[in-house]
């Protein structure tokens, strides 16, 4: 008798753009507070601050054109998918009623 096998293991979600993003932005917050409590002047933390959450908007816009470019992607392909029988869906089936493709045109 064979040994059981162990359940499979569930995969985790992946992370959207607007996980990733709202880490990036507590980051942000959390960098002056750390950058002021090392003794940096609150100016320098203020433009560091300014800094990071120019390239997070940025990134976060990159992330989110990349997010809706994959979900067209798996669009396109879902479409073009052969159907039951592993021909295209669209198209003239077989059997089916022809609009007079071979009558001569006078």
């Amino acid at each position: 008798m064979p040994a059981p096998r162990p359940a499979p293991r569930k995969r985790s979600a992946p992370q959207t753009a607007n996980d990733v993003i709202r880490w990036a932005a507590f980051s942000c917050l959390l960098v002056p507070v750390v950058l002021v409590s090392y003794g940096i002047s609150l100016a320098g933390a203020v433009s560091a601050t300014l800094g990071l959450t120019a390239v997070t908007w940025a990134c976060g816009a990159l992330l989110r054109q990349s997010e809706r470019g994959a979900a067209q992607l798996r669009a396109d392909e879902e479409a073009r998918r052969p159907g039951r029988h592993g021909r295209p869906e669209t198209g003239a089936h077989r059997g089916g009623h022809h609009n007079g493709g071979n009558t001569p045109v006078g």
